[in-house]
C-alpha cells in the first residue's frame, strides 16, 4: 500500500509586506502546506531599481528558499514577476515557480465602457511582460498605465493612520475617476492590502481586480496529489515569516492584514498559528549595491 504524499513545502518572497496579500489567498486554499515567506525588508522597495538587480536579488532569495525545502517558489512581487522569473527558471529548471501578475485580462473582459487601467510600480510598466499582456489581451479596450511611485512604500509603514498614505490613495482615485475607466488591475502585490481604502474613495462603480485568488488556484494545480494532502483547516501547516531588515513593520503587517485570514474558525487558521512571529533573515544584498540601496 502505498503512502499517502506528504503536504507540500512552499517559498514565497517579496520586496516586503504585499506579498502578504498571496499568502493570505494560499493559505485559504492550501492550509495543510508549510511555507516561508521572505520580506526583503532591507532593500524595500523594488519598484523603481534597475532590472539586473531585481533578478540578482530574486536569485540570492529563491536559492535560501530551495536550501531550506521549498518544493514550489512563489514570486509574490509583480516587479520581479516581470523582471526576473525567467532566469528563475532559467537556474532551477527541474523546479516549478509561480509568478504575479497584473490581471490586465480579467480587467479587460470585467470591464463594461471598455477603459481599464493598471495600477503599478514603474519597474512593472515598464516591464516587457505588461506590455505582452496588454498585447494580447487588450485589443478590446483602452488600457492606461497608472504609475504608483510612493504607493507599496506607505503600504510598507502598515499605518492605518498614515496621512501620507491617505493623501496618496486620494491622488489616485482622483486620477482614476478623472480617466473615465470602470476596471483597476492591481498590478502590485501590496495594493490588495489597501483595496477596501482605495474601493470606498471609488465607489461602487469601479472594479478593482486582485489575481491572488487565482495565484493561488495555480499554485495548487501545479501541486497536483500533494495539494489534496494540503487541504485539511484543521491541520494547519507550519508558518514561517523572515524578515531581510526591519522585523517590526513586517509584523506589524501580518497582525494587521494576516492574521484575521488565519482566524480560529476560519479556513487555514488556529489560534496558535494566527499571529506567527516574524524572524530575522541575515541575507546581504547583490554585490552592486551598498547597504541595499543602489550605489550613487
Amino acid at each position: 500500500m502505498s503512502r499517502p504524499p506528504s503536504p507540500p513545502q512552499l517559498g514565497l518572497f517579496d520586496s516586503g509586506v504585499g506579498g502578504l496579500s498571496v499568502l493570505r489567498a494560499l493559505r485559504r486554499r492550501l492550509p495543510g502546506a508549510g511555507i516561508r515567506y521572505i520580506a526583503d525588508t532591507a532593500c524595500t522597495p523594488w519598484g523603481e531599481r534597475p532590472a539586473d538587480w531585481v533578478v540578482a536579488r530574486s536569485l540570492q532569495l529563491s536559492a535560501w528558499l530551495i536550501d531550506h525545502g521549498a518544493d514550489l517558489v512563489l514570486v509574490a512581487c509583480n516587479t520581479a514577476t516581470t523582471q526576473a522569473i525567467a532566469a528563475l527558471r532559467a537556474r532551477w529548471p527541474q523546479r516549478a515557480f509561480v509568478g504575479v501578475e497584473p490581471g490586465v485580462k480579467p480587467a479587460v473582459a470585467a470591464s463594461r465602457n471598455g477603459r481599464v487601467a493598471v495600477m503599478a510600480t514603474p519597474g512593472t510598466l515598464r516591464s516587457r511582460r505588461l506590455r505582452q499582456l496588454v498585447d494580447a489581451h487588450g485589443a478590446d479596450a483602452t488600457v492606461l498605465d497608472l504609475p504608483c511611485p510612493g504607493l507599496a512604500d506607505a503600504i510598507e509603514r502598515a499605518d492605518p493612520d498614515d496621512p501620507a498614505l491617505a493623501a496618496l490613495l486620494d491622488g489616485i482615485a482622483a486620477s482614476l475617476r478623472a480617466a473615465a475607466v470602470d476596471t483597476v488591475a492591481l498590478g502590485c502585490t501590496h495594493y490588495p492590502l489597501v483595496a477596501d481604502a482605495l474601493q470606498r474613495r471609488l465607489g461602487g462603480g469601479v472594479r478593482l481586480v486582485d489575481t491572488g485568488e487565482a495565484v493561488a488556484r495555480r499554485v495548487a494545480d501545479l501541486l497536483g496529489a500533494r495539494a489534496a494532502a494540503a487541504a485539511d483547516p484543521t491541520s494547519p501547516g507550519p508558518l514561517q515569516l523572515l524578515a531581510t531588515g526591519d522585523t517590526a513593520g513586517l509584523q506589524r503587517a501580518a497582525d494587521r492584514w494576516l492574521a484575521p485570514a488565519l482566524a480560529a474558525g476560519g479556513p487555514g487558521g488556529n489560534p496558535a498559528a494566527a499571529e506567527p512571529a516574524v524572524r530575522p533573515l541575515h541575507l546581504p544584498p547583490p554585490p552592486d549595491t551598498l547597504d541595499g540601496r543602489p550605489r550613487p
